[in-house]
């Protein structure tokens, strides 16, 4: 039952880790303008993602823009659409991996494979992590690096967006969850010891047992 319990867990970290990354990936707040010396007071923020850049006014009003080029975006972002497109699948896959191995299913029967499978499907959660670890951590390095760079105008500096602490957030689950996955045993149902039955005595016709038995 521990091992039960321990599938479910970390099951459903990871089915919430791999929701969180597609809301990362479809949220325009990766980065956002910087209050900054002339930037402090302003009527308009940017918020600029993965797919649409979005102008919001301090009444409310919001504007986006979809990127018009995927070849003109710069090589962070392509990246960061690839990387979490992947991990979106990937967290799909392991979803039906971990589901076909679960022991309230019964799509295999052998305990042994269904643990074993249990088990690939926590790599692949893993994998799905460290795939969207990666446009996380290069683009915030991008937006600090920038921010500190005094060639940088102000007005084109940038800060951490809300996205990306959602991706941060989906990336300990994943990896908290794959690995809850890959402890998963297979039951131990042999105890080493096998019973054997002796077969059955049979009767001759006048009632008595054969000699054979007695041998």
């Amino acid at each position: 039952m521990v091992s039960a319990g321990l599938e479910i867990l970390g099951l459903s970290m990871c089915v919430l880790g791999s929701f969180l990354v597609m809301v990362a990936c479809g949220l325009p707040m990766w980065k956002v303008t910087a209050f900054i010396e002339a930037n402090i007071v302003v009527a308009q923020t940017i918020w600029d993602g993965l797919w649409m850049s979005c102008v919001v006014q301090s009444t409310g009003q919001m504007q986006c823009k979809v990127h018009d080029s995927v070849l003109a975006l710069s090589h962070d972002l392509q990246a960061a659409r690839a990387l979490t497109i992947i991990s979106s699948v990937m967290g799909v896959l392991g979803l039906m991996v971990v589901i076909a191995g679960a022991q309230c299913t019964n799509c295999i029967r052998t305990e042994y494979i269904k643990a074993r499978v249990v088990n690939a499907g926590g790599v692949i959660y893993i994998i799905s992590g460290l795939f969207v670890l990666v446009p996380l951590c290069w683009m915030a390095n991008n937006i600090i690096s920038d921010f500190y760079n005094p060639q940088v105008p102000a007005s084109k500096k940038r800060e951490i967006g809300a996205a990306l602490y959602i991706g941060w957030a989906a990336t300990a689950l994943l990896l908290i969850g794959g690995a809850l996955l890959c402890c998963s045993c297979p039951s131990s149902g042999n105890s080493g010891y096998s019973v054997k039955y002796a077969p059955t005595k049979r009767a001759t016709q006048n009632g008595d047992y054969d000699k054979r038995n007695y041998v």
